[in-house]
């Protein structure tokens, strides 16, 4: 493991290891709802981004890490954030483009992985939509997506966090385009994603995944054939992940966490189970923060008891998980500058 990489899994991370991540980049989900309780076809730019400051203020002390997108969370990430937070940074357009059956990923326009090095973030988070049985040339295009962003993550020596959701094919039930997980994807779908992007020329160094079972139907704890589901697609990994909510229930996604602890998960990176009821007073922020300091401040204390006892340090992944190399080799060796040049 390179320096960047390690500095980066090490400053989201809590110091045994465990990822407690709280995420407010998500864009669609909220902009529709803001756009809704004020009557509006469009959000206002200043609501969005008064939203996502309430969700850091108030739930941030809770988390190791954060993820923010540039556009409406990254400024204010910068200055609520304690010097100790992690910081994760998205770099894909909710715009996305659509192929014949399936969803293209972009990153956000004049956005790149060497900004995100720059402004100090310690990993590069990306969403790729897919399907493993989707039209060829849309597969092709989120595979090659995907594996430039572990290159620049390479490159710049930054880690690389990639989450996958399975997009719904057109013939499929329950057909949506929402940021919510297919309510009636099939396991073996999701696992055939998880192997696809573990190969090693993605330069994956942390997924983010979601769970095989829609959250729903997870029962809770104790049921062999979802364990075994969810150690195959830990198996399947090979690294570090951790459990995305996917608009998940608060009871859904704590079932979800405990299959995901014993298959060897190393933590959560979650936004909508925690702080979703509370965002639903707004426009009253007065009572949308009430809630976010009581039950959604609970809830993700439960999450980060459970992670505390049953989650398994990111560095268990490695036989030795410091830096590779020496001093002397990091520096004549063969790290670029941010430019690219050796």
């Amino acid at each position: 493991m390179t320096p960047g990489k390690f500095w980066g899994l090490r400053r989201m991370a809590d110091a045994q290891g465990r990822f407690k991540m709280l995420a407010v980049d998500q864009r669609p989900p909220i902009k529709t709802k803001v756009a809704e309780a004020r009557g509006e076809a469009e959000p206002l730019y200043a609501d969005v981004r008064a939203v996502k400051r309430a969700l850091m203020e108030d739930l941030a002390p809770q988390a190791t890490a954060v993820l923010a997108d540039p556009t409406y969370a990254l400024c204010d990430a910068l200055t609520i954030l304690s010097p100790g937070h992690g910081l994760v940074v998205t770099l894909e357009d909710s715009r996305f483009g659509e192929g014949a059956d399936g969803r293209l990923s972009k990153a956000i326009d004049d956005w790149s992985v060497s900004k995100i090095k720059r402004i100090g973030g310690d990993g590069v988070k990306v969403l790729t939509w897919y399907h493993p049985e989707q039209d060829g040339a849309s597969r092709q295009a989120q595979h090659d997506f995907t594996k430039r962003v572990g290159e620049a993550c390479a490159r710049h020596d930054i880690s690389f966090v990639l989450e996958m959701l399975l997009y719904p094919l057109a013939g499929d039930a329950e057909q949506t385009k929402d940021y919510v997980e297919q309510s009636g994807k099939r396991a073996d779908h999701v696992l055939k994603t998880v192997e696809e992007f573990a190969a090693p020329d993605y330069g994956v160094d942390l997924f983010k995944l979601e769970s095989p079972l829609p959250a729903k139907e997870v029962p809770p704890p104790g049921d062999g054939e979802t364990a075994t589901l969810f150690a195959e697609m830990g198996r399947l990994a090979g690294r570090p992940w951790v459990m995305l909510s996917a608009g998940a229930t608060q009871e859904a996604f704590r079932n979800v966490l405990h299959y995901a602890f014993g298959a060897g998960a190393s933590g959560y990176l979650a936004g909508r189970a925690i702080w979703w009821q509370a965002f639903q007073h707004f426009p009253d922020m007065a009572a949308m923060r009430a809630d976010l300091r009581g039950p959604a401040t609970a809830y993700m204390a439960e999450l980060n008891a459970l992670t505390d006892e049953k989650a398994q340090p990111w560095t268990a992944w490695f036989t030795d998980p410091r830096p590779l190399g020496s001093d002397s080799e990091w520096m004549q060796g063969g790290y670029t500058d941010l430019e690219g040049r050796a």
